[in-house]
């Protein structure tokens, strides 16, 4: 079989003729992926740490450490397994289940590679695809928000609620946001499925002015720039990664909606964050990194599409954007939650619908001659920047003086030391020394005044 045989795109209608036993051996590709990512993404991010914050990190169990994260899952394996009195014992227990299985099921639509060939059976390696499979993907991570909102509400304490409480106004607030920039890629790719949206940003997009036509890079985290932004500060959010890791913040709820499970469950709320994450990094790469084609330098190779390779460069790629999520977290402070909110509403949602505007009046007139779409996009960026230029600045709060800010303070607020730094004497002595009455005891000779 050729490799140009082989390098071409899936389509919907390469799905659904494999026998049972490729469909099988896809489906058990993509667990055992989903496990592997778990353990070797706690090894990698324990070991980019340390070394952000120069220690050595795990480097004991197994060559380079790679076996601590699985001592440390037989080590939960074998832990008590503690069930709380108040807690509701059958969602208690299927809680961390339901997060784990939205996790990894969103595999299944991810395309890992091109059309391969698998014991002689022609197969695009991707588990299925159908028609919607981005908004399968979406569906899946809110649906997986209900293990974390279940698990705090079952255990029946205060810190799992409002973690659990948390997480919900968190994927309430980053939904929108993740929907609105994915809008963009129907927009641009013409299709919802996967393997169409990768295919989509394998050639070059050529870009006319005038009479000239240059070629642009087909990705869509370069033509998209504003969404693939907005997305990935979106899908952080909805990871519960730091910073934005609010749902189980150890100096607010000390582990959040987490907080009363132990053993192998506490093991799968971990497991099923990790998956996430890894599941959001190939979504990313899907939606706006190429998927499984190669980058520049190496598509010069004519092979470099073709057979096996490609899934190379998706787990390169996939890497790269779990290294960004560890990048982050060693190097961000948490946000309060007001300031996480504001951002969601005040900020990326604001900004996405702009763009999404934008980009659909980019796309209905792209049938026009040169001179209307100078004018059509000259004028509004002109009006823009003199509107830009000319807008009335806010005029700075006048500062008060200390005192000022003293006097304006509500009744029944905090004590203020004092502002001379005179330290006035405690109102709770009331005996003046010199006052006292001298103490008489008569008891001999030696009585003495005191």
């Amino acid at each position: 079989m050729s490799p140009s045989y082989l390098a071409q795109d899936p389509t919907l209608a390469d799905f659904g003729r494999d026998p049972w036993w490729l469909v099988l051996i896809k489906i058990l590709f993509a667990f055992v992926f989903a496990v592997l990512a778990t353990l070797l993404g706690v090894w990698f991010e324990r070991r980019v740490v340390g070394y952000m914050q120069v220690r050595p990190g795990p480097n004991q169990v197994g060559p380079f450490g790679l076996l601590q994260t699985l001592a440390d899952g037989l080590k939960l394996a074998f832990k008590e397994d503690i069930l709380p009195k108040a807690a509701d014992k059958v969602v208690y227990f299927f809680a961390p289940v339901i997060s784990v299985v939205c996790a990894v099921t969103a595999l299944s639509v991810m395309p890992f590679g091109p059309m391969v060939s698998i014991f002689g059976h022609r197969t695009p390696l991707q588990v299925t695809d159908v028609p919607v499979a981005v908004l399968l993907v979406l569906a899946l991570s809110s649906l997986a928000v209900y293990g974390i909102v279940l698990g705090g509400w079952a255990s029946g304490s205060t810190y799992p609620l409002l973690g659990g409480l948390r997480s919900a106004a968190q994927l309430v607030s980053y939904e929108v946001t993740l929907g609105l920039s994915v809008v963009a890629v129907f927009m641009t790719a013409g299709t919802m499925s996967t393997s169409g949206i990768v295919a989509a940003q394998g050639d070059a997009t050529q870009l006319s002015f005038g009479d000239f036509t240059v070629p642009a890079p087909g990705w869509y985290g370069l033509l998209l720039l504003p969404s693939f932004i907005m997305f990935f500060i979106a899908i952080v959010g909805e990871t519960n990664r730091a910073p934005f890791d609010l749902p189980e913040a150890e100096s607010e709820l000390v582990a959040g909606f987490q907080t009363e499970y132990s053993s192998l469950k506490f093991a799968l709320f971990m497991l099923s964050e990790y998956v996430a994450m890894v599941t959001m990094s190939a979504f990313t790469v899907t939606l706006f990194l190429g998927g499984w084609h190669a980058p520049w330098p190496i598509t010069i190779w004519e092979g470099a599409n073709s057979g096996w390779w490609p899934m190379l460069w998706f787990f390169g790629k996939v890497v790269a954007l779990v290294f960004v999520f560890v990048w982050l977290r060693g190097t961000l402070p948490r946000l309060r939650y007001d300031q996480f909110m504001r951002l969601g509403w005040r900020v990326l949602l604001p900004i996405n619908l702009v763009w999404i505007l934008v980009l659909a009046g980019l796309r209905s007139i792209e049938d026009w001659d040169s001179q209307g779409k100078l004018i059509a996009v000259g004028i509004p960026a002109g009006i823009l920047l003199i509107a830009t230029l000319f807008w009335p600045s806010r005029k700075p709060k006048p500062t008060q003086t200390p005192q000022e800010q003293v006097d304006s303070r509500p009744y029944g607020s905090f004590p203020l030391p004092p502002m001379d730094l005179q330290v006035p004497p405690s109102p709770r002595i009331t005996r003046v020394v010199a006052e006292r009455e001298p103490a008489n005891i008569a008891a001999g000779s030696d009585s003495r005044e005191v």
